[in-house]
């Protein structure tokens, strides 16, 4: 369904994209990148824990979260690949497992402990669950990822 291509294809779409428009957060430490992007996933399990409460729609959380992942995957020098249904689990369940284990990862760094493979592991479980979300809701994440490029890019209106 999702190639190894078509996903390398996205990161290197979003290192350019992130090149432009969050060059903010590329200039951080790697180390430091890691923390920002774990607090990212933090914050979009709980726009799914919300439910009907969140003002931002599960397809927008879903755009939002993909970016970070591959972003976080370029950060980890990480060559996604997609594994369908690796869980029954629901969604939530899973965006918060992984979650946690990439905050559990960068939380490691201030202990010199062990962190990377931990971070893309939980990096990759994000990305599986994420995609299996787009194919049961059928969202084109083609569409989804260059609409929200696209919002983004609005905001750096000074940069060429």
């Amino acid at each position: 369904m999702y190639s190894s291509e078509t996903l390398l294809d996205w990161q290197k779409d979003q290192y350019t994209h992130d090149m432009r428009n969050h060059f903010d957060i590329l200039s951080l430490h790697k180390q430091d990148r890691l923390k920002h992007y774990a607090m990212h996933f933090a914050k979009y399990a709980g726009r799914i824990a919300r439910g009907d409460a969140e003002e931002k729609t599960p397809e927008r959380t879903f755009t939002d979260a993909l970016l970070v992942c591959l972003s976080a995957a370029n950060t980890l020098h990480q060559k996604l690949e997609y594994s369908p249904n690796k869980s029954n689990e629901t969604f939530l369940v899973r965006l918060t497992d992984a979650a946690g284990r990439v905050n559990d990862a960068a939380e490691k760094i201030d202990h010199l402990e062990p962190f990377i493979e931990i971070a893309r592991d939980g990096n990759q479980d994000i990305l599986d669950a994420l995609l299996d979300f787009s194919v049961a809701e059928s969202l084109n994440v083609e569409d989804c990822l260059a609409s929200r490029r696209s919002e983004l890019k609005e905001r750096q209106f000074f940069v060429r």
